[in-house]
């Protein structure tokens, strides 16, 4: 109990860094292990449009035809509780990762981190390294600083130019996207998504950067109620490093001193410019650089390493992690009940209201009825029209109605009753019947 408090005393305690943070490049298993995550990730984001299935993009955001289209299946508006299932079973993913492993997915997973951490790269390779960025940032003015940052601000908008037009291409059809955008033919309206997107993403990850995990994400604030004593976190080993002085390599340990030789090389490879060994800060993105540079450092001064470590106070009493699993796994059954039964077609029937009737030239009376039909599969289907348990009215048009895979069609429906037909207001069900379906739809018959 009292190192939970001591956990929750700490969590508030804020950072002490300059508003211009220069971190220092890093090797080491954590930023191997993000670099490799983030090359995939990056290469799954710019590949996936380009996947085809069954002659049409695999996966494509087609506002106008309001689809969204997943391989084989289509999804429309009406199935916009896809994403309720999916935000939610995300949310208790992400609670459960979060009470686990803590920001685990903001330090490698999170897409502000991936393309900061491509931001970063280009930066390192055409500024220099953190020295060279020091003295630049300190010293004055010259053509040479002005040559190297131009070129990496034009590096950087080129990036992001090549990220807005991949995020484009989820929501427009990939082909057309790059064959109008080379022959010089994309309109104004992309244009300006995609300079939108682009200055968005160049302000965020070469400028915003740490600021946005610091003061915008709103996971960096809630996170606390979640962890506890049996959270994995990056922290420092107070007991084993202090206290802390510089010494130089190869000297033999000076007594009642600890491991920490002050180095502050966890400081400068931070990405949020935070100091670990002040205790657990919400700022903290749990990426573990500062974990290589320690066990970089140990390792020179041949002391254990583990100095600085990801591990929790306690081991999990599994508890909050049957709790979250079993939510996830409820959210993930409903949503395969609801996938599996969600209808494949979608009927519906207005009645036209500025005539409510006529007559016909031998004085029958007709109503007119509008059908908007939507087959949601990649079939085509072929409805009977019907009314259902009422021989006296007649159907006087559109006896078949055709639709092709993932058509949608609006069908006008012509319903005759009898001369001796006496009853004012009728109820009416009409009837679709296919192959394997067989859909009802209701409405009333108004006679004069």
């Amino acid at each position: 109990m009292q190192a939970n408090q001591k956990t929750q005393a700490v969590i508030f305690q804020t950072a002490d860094i300059d508003d211009k943070i220069i971190i220092k490049e890093q090797k080491g298993a954590w930023q191997r292990t993000r670099r490799w995550l983030a090359t995939v990730l990056m290469l799954v984001f710019i590949g996936t449009p380009f996947i085809y299935f069954q002659g049409e993009q695999a996966v494509l955001f087609d506002i106008g035809a309001q689809q969204l289209r997943l391989f084989s299946t289509v999804l429309y508006p009406q199935d916009l509780l896809v994403f309720f299932y999916l935000f939610v079973i995300a949310a208790f993913l992400l609670f459960y990762v979060s009470a686990r492993y803590g920001r685990l997915w903001c330090g490698f997973m999170c897409p502000q981190t991936i393309w900061s951490l491509l931001f970063f790269w280009t930066q390192f390779r055409i500024e220099g390294n953190y020295q060279t960025q020091k003295k630049r940032l300190n010293g004055m003015l010259s053509a040479e600083t002005i040559v190297v940052k131009s070129l990496k601000h034009v590096s950087w908008l080129g990036i992001a130019l090549l990220t807005s037009i991949t995020f484009m291409s989820y929501f427009t059809p990939v082909k057309a996207l790059y064959v109008d955008l080379f022959s010089g033919k994309l309109t104004g309206l992309y244009w300006g998504w995609i300079l939108f997107f682009m200055l968005a993403t160049y302000i965020n990850a070469g400028w915003v950067k740490e600021k946005m995990c610091e003061h915008m994400c709103p996971y960096s604030r809630f996170q606390s109620a979640m962890i506890s004593e049996d959270t994995k976190v990056v922290s420092y080993i107070a007991q084993r490093g202090e206290p802390r002085a510089p010494r130089k390599i190869n000297q033999e340990q000076p007594a009642l001193l600890g491991d920490c030789v002050d180095c502050n090389l966890c400081v400068q490879v931070c990405p949020v410019g935070i100091d670990i060994r002040k205790g657990f800060q919400y700022q903290c993105i749990s990426c573990g650089l500062c974990i290589d540079a320690c066990n970089q450092v140990m390792k020179r001064f041949n002391y254990p390493q583990g100095l600085i470590k990801n591990h929790a106070e306690k081991e999990s009493s599994h508890v909050r992690t049957i709790a979250y699993v079993g939510v996830v796994a409820i959210f993930i059954v409903l949503f395969a009940i609801w996938f599996a039964s969600r209808p494949l077609f979608e009927v519906s029937v207005i009645k036209d209201r500025n005539v409510l009737f006529r007559e016909a030239i031998d004085g029958r009376i007709e109503n007119i009825y509008q059908f908007k039909i939507l087959n949601k599969t990649p079939k085509s289907v072929a409805f009977n029209l019907a009314i259902q348990n009422n021989e006296q009215l007649e159907i006087i048009s559109a006896p078949v109605i055709e639709l092709a895979g993932f058509e949608s069609q609006i069908v006008m429906v012509n319903v005759r009753a009898p001369i001796d037909f006496d009853s004012q207001f009728t109820p009416v069900t009409f009837e679709l019947t296919a192959k394997d379906s067989l859909i009802t739809v209701d409405s009333m018959f108004h006679h004069r």
